[in-house]
């Protein structure tokens, strides 16, 4: 079978792939992350984290699919393996069992706020490696910015 090929050079594509394998793997770990706080929510505001919990989670996954597209487009395979994320993965994790909702709030305030701050150096990566897969960076980054403001602004 042929490899898919880009218009790319080696080194931008590699640039520009580290940047999506990275950026992957946060979306892939925030639905998990936010999955866990969500079947573990207690608490006196329980139904509209409840449900803020499930458009972060249901984001992460749509752009985690358009993040993997754009990788295999432009030639690179994706992880998104169990163990590519255990391993790998930089979004900090919930401990185990029930979690009340104001440190629910706190702590996808900071998970949200630690993946933006690596997916503005993914944008700035690829700015002049691949503009294309900047822009779906810059998208995504919009959206997990709207969730941060969101679930903060519930402090």
């Amino acid at each position: 079978m042929a490899p898919i090929t880009s218009l790319l050079t080696a080194e931008n594509k590699k640039i520009t792939g580290e940047a999506l394998q990275g950026a992957l793997l946060d979306l892939l770990d925030l639905s998990l992350v936010g999955k866990q706080a969500h079947w573990n929510l207690t608490g006196r505001f329980f139904r509209p984290i409840h449900l803020q919990l499930d458009d972060i989670v249901k984001m992460a996954r749509k752009t985690a699919d358009l993040v993997a597209e754009r990788a295999v487009a432009i030639g690179v395979s994706p992880d998104g393996r169990a163990t590519t994320i255990a391993n790998d993965s930089q979004v900090p994790h919930l401990d185990a069992g029930p979690i009340e909702d104001g440190k629910v709030i706190a702590a996808m305030t900071d998970i949200l706020e630690s993946i933006i701050r690596r997916m503005r150096k993914r944008i700035d990566a690829t700015e002049r490696p691949d503009p294309v897969s900047q822009d779906l960076l810059i998208g995504l980054t919009r959206d997990l910015e709207k969730h941060h403001w969101m679930i903060q602004a519930q402090r």
